[in-house]
């Protein structure tokens, strides 16, 4: 009877904080970041206060979801965010994965879906920390390449969606690209989460029978190095680059499962 009671408050409490992300979504992009504007001119400064503010409520939201039973957490190697101009790439079994790497990852910008343009709830918010969207052709890469070159953290899930219950990851080649035209280590992040909470092709309200746990583990840095070195060109260096993180993610992501 109390598991029971419990499910149904955390059906409750999900729900509560999906209204509760929209409205402060729609709080922070057309009240509070439209005020920087009068108090802080400087462009690359407004969107440095931004993207604090995102990470601060980023950190809030997470802790009342924790607070409330929604999930619980573990992390390990966080230390290795505290560095700038990465290029973090992570897996993706969970909608909560980008709130939770934007709560940790200090100056972060993501690359975002084109369609969240016209998302009531996200294009102030995108708009005001200079998120990048992922309609842009090739100059989405020369975009991540400046973000990075500008000391952002950029943050990439390379199978461009979540991952789907049903079938192995399938990496796409743009983040080799963009680490390999940047001349940029990859710092891969590992989450995972058992149960698995709100994936691909779930609504909100099936939430999983027990308390999701996550756990977000930041590995050792990637050298790129050699797969410039041992292919002809970029593009077999991003070809073979792709196949070693496919590989790579997997066999992490099995380990801890």
């Amino acid at each position: 009877m109390a598991e029971r009671l419990f499910y149904h408050w955390r059906v409750l409490a999900t729900g509560f904080c999906f209204a509760l992300f929209g409205l402060c979504g729609v709080l922070l992009g057309f009240v509070i970041f439209p005020l920087l504007h009068l108090f802080i001119w400087n462009r690359q400064r407004r969107i440095r206060v931004a993207r604090a503010t995102i990470r601060t409520a980023f950190q809030l939201f997470i802790g009342l979801m924790q607070q409330l039973g929604i999930l619980r957490y573990e992390l390990i190697g966080m230390e290795r965010l505290e560095r700038a101009g990465l290029l973090i790439l992570a897996n993706h079994p969970s909608l909560i994965d980008t709130v939770f790497l934007m709560a940790l990852t200090g100056n972060a910008v993501g690359v975002l879906k084109a369609e969240l343009k016209n998302n009531v709830f996200m294009r102030g918010v995108a708009s005001a920390a200079g998120y990048i969207f992922n309609d842009q052709g090739y100059a989405l890469i020369d975009a991540c390449i400046g973000a990075l070159g500008a000391g952002s953290n950029l943050i990439i899930f390379p199978e461009g969606t979540r991952t789907p219950l049903v079938g192995a990851m399938q990496m796409k080649r743009g983040a080799a690209n963009i680490a390999l035209r940047a001349h940029s280590n990859i710092t891969p992040v590992i989450i995972s989460c058992e149960p698995r909470m709100l994936p691909k092709g779930q609504p909100w309200w099936q939430v999983p029978s027990r308390t999701a746990s996550f756990r977000i583990e930041v590995k050792e840095d990637i050298d790129i190095t050699r797969f410039k070195n041992e292919s002809a060109n970029d593009a077999v260096a991003a070809r073979h680059l792709t196949a070693f993180l496919q590989n790579y993610f997997t066999e992490e992501v099995q380990r801890h499962a």
